[in-house]
Parts: structure tokens; sequence; C-alpha cells
């Protein structure tokens, strides 16, 4: 029998396994939302806002590597999803857009709600198109999924709202035939590379996400150079547990053992990663770098020589090439054996600070004396203590600011943990709506979202989507009152606190009146029990706990300029304080 164009589209998102699709009902989808109520295995999730659709969505490709979904309709339901979509742009991840529009004959005619999709997603998206015939379908629709997997990005498929309803003239199949390429460089170039690093003495391995499908080739290939191997936060995941070359990372979150694993080398291999901030790498080493897009090679460091190709493949090649049993590095460690015994004796002093008692004893009452005079939580302890309790086969998401950095520093991506934030887009409000995502692909797999209580309160009405579809996260919130991270930037530029200030509610309480389980923690000897019984909770939990807003993270190589940035700071905010005061 003949079918609609919505019928179409959400029956062939059955035939791609697409689980969910998330978005807000209304108007021009309004074909497509019916479509969904009655397909079998695609579930509607209804959000309250349409930034937290496309958050989920791209949470979904990110953790599968498959197409997944979202919609806005009409107007601005589909100006909110462009937050969402930029996140998996710029995580070169699959997503499907599928945006509503004004009737075809409305179209161009300033209607109420218009907005030109095809200017409005120019910048985000990979592909996009308006149906404006049944007739297109479903090819239009096979181009859409093709360049969505195909160049890992966002397809936006706009449907006008007297389009949904039309019936195809001819019932044609859904058709898609896709497969992934292995790539590899020429056998001139990985020669090249390998009589670099033969001639090396000190090779540092920088590794990123595109390196975590090549985990024992990479680690092989660290063993047999003698190299320490710095990880990119999106590295963390595949890399950080049972890795007896990784430093940890580097940058404004990073280490100085990992900082220095970069200076003292006299060779860096970049294997897989996109790392943006120039002030990081060190001058004047020999740099090769492997990477599967050519556009990345040398546009953050200058390169001696490209390798373009799978990192996997690649390092294989890299070690059959390689001269004798072990490279040049192999049989003098030292430089491997310092950056170790570095990052093991920074993360000791770390492990003291998250301490439960730590403020007890001689240093920490000194310390607290400068501070952290209120006594509230550490957030160090407080990540810490999740590390503790959380599944290993945990998924974590971080919103953008001071929770990522607790993160990066006091949780270990062992087992099987998964990691999920804005990494490369940056957005505040990113770590709620992606553990909505992430959940509803298993609801009995643990998934813990550190929550910044400027990120949260941001998005803080999709709370009530956790409560409606029962998902069992866990919402653990850095409550420290200040927009944490642009505090830090303002005091490291010798500027006073200004504009971070925030008027939380009680998050707990909050949460409680939306039908969640609240729990809220002011008391450091209350935080390891409190975090316990929050991840032994199956339903969904906020626990917010109250945390020092005067913690500095400090950076891997601090600078005197940033020092004295911190002190000029200090002194114009107790001035203004003082005049406040009188």
């Amino acid at each position: 029998m003949p079918r609609t164009v919505a019928r179409v589209i959400v029956d062939a998102l059955a035939e791609l396994e697409v689980r969910q699709v998330f978005g807000v009902v209304g108007d021009a989808l309004n074909p497509l939302t019916d479509a969904l109520r009655t397909t079998d295995g695609v579930e509607w999730v209804g959000c309250r806002h349409e930034e937290a659709a496309a958050f989920a969505a791209s949470a979904q490709s990110q953790l599968t590597g498959r197409l997944a979904v979202c919609m806005g309709t009409v107007g601005p339901g589909s100006v909110h999803l462009l937050n969402g979509l930029y996140d998996a742009a710029k995580s070169h991840t699959p997503v499907l857009a599928i945006a509503g529009q004004v009737p075809l004959t409305e179209l161009g005619s300033g209607y109420f709600q218009e907005v030109d999709n095809d200017a409005l997603f120019s910048d985000v998206a990979v592909f996009r198109a308006t149906i404006t015939s049944p007739e297109q379908l479903p090819l239009l629709l096979e181009t859409a999924v093709r360049n969505a997997l195909g160049r890992k990005g966002v397809a936006v498929l706009t449907v006008p709202g007297d389009i949904g309803e039309k019936e195809l003239p001819d019932d044609r199949p859904f058709r898609l035939s896709f497969t992934t390429p292995t790539t590899r460089p020429d056998e001139a170039a990985v020669r090249a590379a390998t009589d670099l690093l033969d001639e090396a003495e000190r090779v540092t391995l920088l590794v990123g996400q595109g390196a975590r499908e090549a985990r024992d080739q990479v680690l092989a290939l660290a063993d047999r150079l003698a190299a320490p191997m710095v990880l990119t936060l999106k590295a963390k995941e595949g890399f950080e547990g049972d890795n007896p070359f990784q430093v940890g990372q580097t940058g404004l979150i990073g280490n100085p053992a990992a900082a220095s694993a970069l200076q003292d080398a006299d060779t860096l291999l970049l294997l897989g990663t996109d790392f943006p901030y120039r002030d990081w790498y060190p001058e004047g080493r020999t740099v090769i770098q492997v990477d599967t897009e050519p556009t990345h090679i040398g546009r953050r460091v200058p390169v001696e020589i490209g390798l373009v190709g799978d990192v996997g493949a690649t390092v294989r090649d890299l070690l059959a090439h390689l001269s004798g049993p072990a490279g040049a590095g192999a049989t003098d460690r030292a430089h491997l054996d310092k950056a170790v015994q570095h990052f093991a004796s920074w993360r000791e002093g770390q492990d003291r600070l998250a301490a439960p008692g730590h403020d007890k004893g001689l240093i920490g009452r000194v310390r607290s004396a400068l501070d952290n005079r209120d006594h509230d939580i550490r957030p160090e302890a407080l990540a810490a203590a999740v590390d503790r309790y959380a599944a290993d086969d945990a998924v974590f998401t971080s919103d953008t600011g001071m929770a990522t950095v607790w993160l990066s520093r006091f949780v270990e991506m062992r087992g099987t943990r998964r990691l999920l934030g804005s990494y490369n887009l940056g957005s505040m409000a990113n770590a709620m709506p992606q553990a909505l995502g992430a959940q509803l692909l298993d609801r009995d797999r643990q998934v813990v979202a550190f929550c910044g209580d400027g990120g949260l309160s941001m998005l803080l009405g999709d709370l009530m989507t956790l409560r409606t579809y029962e998902l069992p996260v866990t919402l653990v919130v850095f409550d420290n009152r200040r927009l944490g991270m642009v505090k830090l930037e303002q005091e490291q530029s010798g500027l006073p606190e200004f504009g971070t200030v925030l008027d939380n509610p009680d998050f707990a309480a909050v949460a409680t009146a939306l039908g969640l389980t609240g729990i809220r923690v002011t008391d450091p000897a209350e935080l390891d029990e409190a975090v316990r019984t929050a991840l032994g909770i199956r339903g969904p939990v906020l626990l917010d706990v109250v945390t020092n807003p005067d913690e500095i993270a400090v950076p891997a190589e601090p600078t005197v300029e940033q020092g004295w940035g911190f002190a000029v700071a200090k002194m114009k905010e107790i001035v203004r304080s003082h005049g406040d005061d009188s």
C-alpha cells in the first residue's frame, strides 16, 4: 500500500536500527511523531528543550558510532537544536536532524515562525536539503544518511508542514550500502618516519581519540620506543586503565609530568589527535603526525612527516619497519622511567589532597585557613569518591569547566568505562542531556554526570525528562555557586572575579520537587556515604554537593604571569570586598 513521506522516513530509521528519536512535538512534525507512535522499536523521547534533544542524540552517536536522530519543529524548534548539533559536528559523529518548516506553499513569504533552514544549518551540517516533493524519497533520505555516516557529521532534512502526510507515487524501498574504508600512508613516508624514530633518543607519544581502536598496537609501539604516552582528554577512555606508559593529560587540565614528558622529548609522535592548544606543544622538536584527515596534519604544530591513514594500520607498518628487535629508544628507558615516576609522584600528591581527612591534618588546616574558610567540601574529594564507588563499566559525562578538570584528574577510565563531554565545542549544559541519551541505550548500565551548577541550571527543565522516562542517571552537582572556570580565567589574567557568582537554589530540593531523589551534602564527613548511597539507587538521583568555590586547579606548567595574575586578582577582590562593607 502507498506510504506517506513521514512513514517512509520513520520506516527507514527502524531499518537503520535507530532506537530513539529526541525532540519536542509540534505542527510540522505531527505526521512524523504519529508515524513514530505506531512503529515498534523506535521510541519517541519528548524532551523539554530541543538543545537537550540534540545533545542526547550526539551522545548516543558517539557511544555507538551509529546514526542518531533528533527533531525540531518550525522556526524556534529548529533554532534550539543548533548548539547540540554543533557539539555533534565538532565531535565528528553522525547525527540526522529532521527540521520542520512552514507549508511549502508559504515558503519565502515571511510566514509565522518561518526560518531559512538552509541558511540556519549551513555551517553546522555536512548535508542539508528540503523535501519539496514526495518523489524525492527515499533517495534524498539515503543521501542525507550517507553523508552523515560517511563524513561523520550532521545531516539536516527539512520537512515542510504540508509534505509529511503526502503519499509517494511509488513505494520504493530504502537502500543504504555503506562501508568504511581503511586507509594507510604510502611506504616511502612510513620508512622516512621510522628512520626518524630510529635516530631519536627520547620519543614521547601524544595520543588522541583517533587511536582508541588501536590500543594494542599503540601500547606495543610505546614499549618498542620506550616512550611515555601523554593522553588527550578524549583518549582517557581506552588508554588510561592498565597502561604502564601513560602519564595523563597536558594543557590547562593536565599535570606537570605530562608537560615534562613533552618538553624532554627530542621527537614527538602524534597519533590520532588534533590537540588544539598550540602553547602546550614544545618548540624545536621533530614531529611526526598520524591522522586520517589530511587537513589535520601540521595545523597545530610544524610537522616533519605527516602520515595520512588509520592509526592502527599505520602503527603496524611503523612497528614492521623499525630497525632491529627493538627501537633505538627501547634499550635506554630513562626518558620513560623519569616521566612515569614523575606522574606517580604527582598522583600521590593528588590522592593526599582528595583524602577524606585532608583538611584535618596540619597542612590541610593551614591550607583551609587560606582558601576554604567556610570548610566546604573539596571538589577533589567529591570526584575521588565517585571514582571509588562507580562501576567499572560506568558511562561518565562532564560539563565544560571545573567539573571536567576534577573528572580528568580523579576519575580513572578503567575497565570498560566510557567518557563523554563537549570537549571540542566546549558548551555549557551538556552533561545532563548527554547522560539522558547514554542511559536510554542501556538502562542497566550506570551513567554518572559531573554537572557544574551553571551548566545544570541552564537546561534544568530536562530533569523532568529523566523523571518521565525513569532513567537511573546519577547527577553529581559541583555546587560551588560559581561559574568556576570563568572565575579561574579572570584571576589568571589579574582581574577580580566579576559576574561569576550564582544565586543557586537547593538543587536537591528542586530535584525532589520534580520527582527525582535529591540528596544534599554540606558536611565533608558525610560525603563518602552520600556518594555511595546515590550511586546505589536505581532511579534518577541528583547529588547536590556544596563545594569550595576558591579551589584552584594549578595548570601543568604555571607561569610567573599566571601566579602574578592570581596575586593581583586576589588583592583587587579583597579591596573590593572591603569597599563593599564600608
